[in-house]
């Protein structure tokens, strides 16, 4: 396989979609030949600093390689870490490419635009002398069981909440409800404040308040997140971005820990397999990941691995909302059963939801045989291979594997096939990551025990 003039050597391909070429793949052949020395540092709040050295060939004939390659990296870094600044040295026509990528109107923009207004700062890019050096800081965030605690799951279709007695649940609530369709954040507010109050009726006293909802929140803020999708701008600002915060103070004056869904799962993950190092994977409407480091802390990094890049073939399909192709979100999610759907010969009624769509597939799956069992076996090469390159971008040990696509017969189609595309592709890394399915004990611990423990009393 060739791509850029890069030799490519593949030997487990998804029988569904026969042009996927492994971005890290690409990247490891890439550099096999790259000499020309380029560095690239990415800033995100309170100066921490994400630092890559690396390699490009510095040719005329190798001139697009090297772009795709550095332009891959900062989108791999962005979306794994955040930032708000990219500092480039060692190459000015590579920086100069990437301003213009970057800048509004160009191939990046939704990507600058995005961070941006996470991160509440212009988005930049620089050239330097030098690269600025790595900066990065964790903290130690839940696994606090003592005492009366409320713990709240912020869904997409519902919410959920835990009242937590020393760890023990004393009573859970599962409501549905449409934040992603209703534009007053005083319906969010409400049914927040609600179920909290529901919770708190239930102890005591109130110690403690623990929120795990999916987006992006800094501080206990709310940057970013679907579940206000519709909610206009300056209500956001106004109205949502403090919104966890407001709803504790109706619940009493209490410690308040707010997190991306996709990190307490992955702490719940810890807690149940009383280890660290765990990424966790939900594969459902999108691609959501968390991660718990080596010491069991929260990195405080993106981890939107939905919009990270792991395609490299220039005929990926393209994510509707970034316009980028290869992401993601289009191999680890329900969008990736339906894309692959019709090279299964499955032809799915397009008045259905995307969730209606995978409810059809996942019925087939009821028969042995099924020409759906191709859709499982291709997300499962998709991710043998990218689970390889997970573990060069985390270190992760164990990765744990959630979400509506992995349930059912799919889903141990899914992880035997990727942990053979690992074995097989990637010897080294097969031997230091264990992909699995959340056991019983996951499941009693669960996401809103992991949530009601963010917070230290």
């Amino acid at each position: 396989m060739k791509h850029l003039g890069i030799e490519i050597d593949v030997r487990n391909l998804p029988e569904l979609d026969q042009e996927f070429l492994p971005l890290y793949k690409f990247n490891t052949a890439f550099l096999k030949t790259a000499k020309k020395p380029v560095s690239v540092a990415v800033e995100r709040a309170g100066g921490q600093m994400a630092t890559y050295h690396t390699f490009i060939h510095g040719t005329p004939e190798m001139a697009e390689a090297d772009r795709y390659y550095i332009d891959r990296l900062i989108k791999t870094v962005l979306w794994m870490k955040g930032g708000f600044k990219i500092y480039i040295s060692g190459d000015d026509g590579i920086c100069e490419q990437m301003k213009q990528a970057y800048a509004p109107g160009g191939s990046r923009a939704f990507d600058a635009d995005f961070m941006a207004n996470v991160y509440e700062r212009p988005f930049e890019v620089v050239a330097c002398g030098q690269a600025p050096e790595e900066k990065s800081e964790s903290k130690p965030v839940g696994r606090h069981l003592e005492g009366c605690r409320i713990g709240f799951d912020a869904g997409g279709s519902d919410r959920k909440v835990s009242a937590v007695i020393d760890g023990e649940p004393v009573f859970s609530e599962e409501v549905v409800w449409f934040p992603k369709t209703n534009s007053d954040p005083d319906y969010h507010f409400e049914g927040i404040v609600s179920a909290m109050k529901a919770a708190a009726e239930h102890m005591p006293r109130v110690d403690a308040i623990g929120v795990s909802s999916a987006g992006i929140y800094i501080d206990n803020r709310t940057m970013n997140a679907s579940l206000f999708l519709k909610v206009p701008k300056d209500l956001f600002d106004a109205k949502v971005k403090d919104i966890y915060i407001r709803a504790a103070k109706e619940i009493g004056d209490v410690p308040v820990t707010v997190c991306n869904d996709g990190d307490v799962t992955a702490l719940a993950g810890a807690m149940s397999l009383n280890e660290n190092n765990v990424l966790g994977i939900a594969m459902g409407t999108s691609e959501a990941v968390g991660y718990v480091d080596q010491d069991g802390n929260i990195t405080g990094w993106l981890n939107e691995l939905a919009f990270m890049p792991v395609d490299a073939s220039p005929k990926a399909m393209e994510d509707e909302w970034s316009g980028d192709i290869g992401c993601g979100v289009k191999y680890f999610s329900q969008d990736a059963v339906i894309k692959l759907a019709p090279a299964a010969g499955i032809q799915l009624d397009e008045s259905l939801s995307p969730a209606e769509k995978l409810k059809k597939v996942q019925a087939l799956m009821a028969e042995e045989g099924s020409p759906a069992e191709g859709i499982y076996r291709s997300i499962g090469v998709y991710l043998g291979h990218s689970l390889a390159y997970y573990h060069h971008l985390y270190g992760c040990k164990h990765v744990l594997l959630l979400g509506r696509v992995m349930s059912g017969r799919g889903g141990d189609i899914i992880l035997e096939t990727a942990n053979r595309v690992l074995a097989d592709e990637y010897p080294e890394a097969a031997k230091e990551i264990k992909a699995a399915l959340p056991d019983e004990k996951a499941r009693r611990v669960g996401q809103s025990v992991a949530a009601a423990s963010l917070s230290e009393m």
